[in-house]
């Protein structure tokens, strides 16, 4: 079956994520959350580890941490995503996913810009600073994580600002990406859009 690659860049907690995985599913193709590999190499620099080295250490067993989702290692994660030595370590990976056989959907940050500039098809997902917040505080204190609304706000924003602005590989929309903003939209409607603006680029 010929390779075809469904990209999905956005900032965090806009629902790039879910979406991704729910559209993999309804289309029977593989999804890799390509954050998972900057959140588990942030991880091991938190304990100790210089950043090009965690990158190029990096096991299948890493990306099954359990506590990859902290705010400690998110911003660790953005850290070491900002360095382009260690962004160039995980690029053959991503592209090598992205063009397996039956098709892939990879969410990230720089996949329809960097990783994967040829992909089929490009999804921007966002959603306004106020409702990421509040969708990461809720993810966050059902896991056990004593925070404020305030705080993920400001630390949503200061990652956006730090992955906005780097030099390497910054976040925004690829030219030719279709932006869903899904600030007033129930999961379900968002992946249904999903799924109806891939499959109108799909012809």
């Amino acid at each position: 079956m010929t390779p075809f690659t469904i990209a999905i860049d956005g900032p965090a907690a806009a629902g790039k994520g879910t979406i991704s995985k729910a559209v993999a599913e309804r289309l029977g193709v593989a999804h890799l959350d390509t954050g998972l590999l900057y959140r588990a190499t942030g991880k091991r620099v938190t304990l100790g580890e210089a950043p090009l080295e965690a990158a190029e250490k990096l096991t299948a067993e890493d990306l099954k941490a359990t506590d990859l989702r902290t705010p400690a290692v998110a911003q660790a994660a953005s850290r070491v995503a900002s360095i382009p030595e260690v962004r160039a370590a995980l690029v053959d990976f991503q592209r090598a996913f992205a063009r397996r056989a039956g098709g892939a959907v990879l969410d990230g940050r720089d996949i329809g810009t960097v990783i994967c500039p040829e992909a089929e098809v490009k999804l921007f997902v966002t959603a306004s600073d106020a409702v990421r917040a509040g969708r990461r505080y809720r993810e966050l204190i059902a896991g056990g994580h004593a925070v404020t609304e305030e705080e993920v706000l400001a630390d949503l924003r200061e990652r956006d600002a730090r992955d906005s602005e780097r030099d390497t590989a910054p976040l925004r929309p690829a030219e030719d990406a279709v932006v869903l903003d899904t600030s007033e939209m129930e999961i379900e409607a968002a992946v249904a859009e999903a799924l109806r603006l891939i499959a109108a680029r799909r012809g």
